[in-house]
């Protein structure tokens, strides 16, 4: 497909290294980080399951789970109009129009877009700082995907209880230093925290994100999985993202 049709002056292309896949990125706005990577590893889909992805910005998981899963429909729901429209492109310049379906919408709004108690397993990767205050440009599309301005956390674990069906799983990374809030959040809302993964940049430096499951109507009991290490090195990956994440 030709990628000129899709790429708007000032945007670039930039190669996912995982079946042919492209993304359109607007260095202006909010590009995907590791996180997203990360997240896409994280997230455990079976054939045929539907996904979908909150907060999807510019449709980095949609694209990465319809690789990296036999998930039968992907759905991503993004609130800021030009994260959604590329978020879109992205989708059609790839040709997955049929499996992925971006939608412009707010998450707090989710049950206006898709039924109710439809998803096996929702995905987000959520603004991680507590509120706006202070920002010269509380409006500015980086500052909206970073600051919880639009949703806090609690709106995600709201909508992901709604759009999940019983049993469903809800995968997520967000800060460490949260870990606890996050859990209390997660079970006000009926979401069970069942699997957490740290992710430390050095094997001896403290955690900089974390890696959540949580499933709709779930028992107690968690299991935390063994700290996953960027770099071995200064400059260099470790094994396992360099032969699971492709870096």
């Amino acid at each position: 497909m030709n990628e000129k049709l899709f790429v708007h002056e000032g945007e670039r292309v930039d190669d996912l290294q995982i079946s042919g896949l492209s993304i359109i990125q607007d260095p202006k706005a909010f590009c995907f980080g590791m996180d997203a990577v990360l997240l896409s590893g994280f997230v455990k889909v079976k054939a045929g399951e539907s996904v979908l992805d909150m907060c999807t910005g510019n449709g980095i998981l949609p694209l990465l789970l319809s690789a990296k899963t036999k998930a039968s429909r992907i759905c991503g729901i993004e609130i800021q109009e030009k994260s959604a429209e590329l978020a879109a492109r992205n989708v059609a310049m790839n040709g997955l129009e049929e499996r992925v379906q971006i939608v412009c919408g707010d998450i707090k709004e989710a049950g206006a877009f898709f039924k109710p108690a439809s998803f096996d397993v929702v995905s987000c990767n959520p603004p991680y700082i507590p509120g706006g205050r202070g920002l010269k440009n509380p409006d500015d599309v980086k500052n909206i995907a970073r600051h919880e301005i639009l949703c806090d956390f609690d709106d995600v674990c709201a909508a992901a209880a709604l759009m999940l069906k019983n049993g469903g799983r809800l995968n997520l990374v967000h800060r460490p230093e949260r870990t606890a809030e996050l859990i209390c959040s997660l079970s006000a809302h009926k979401l069970e925290c069942k699997r957490l993964r740290f992710v430390h940049p050095y094997v001896d430096r403290e955690p900089a994100m974390v890696l959540i499951e949580a499933v709709k109507g779930g028992g107690t009991g968690c299991r935390v999985d063994k700290p996953l290490i960027i770099y071995e090195s200064e400059g260099v990956y470790s094994a396992e993202i360099r032969e699971d994440y492709g870096f």
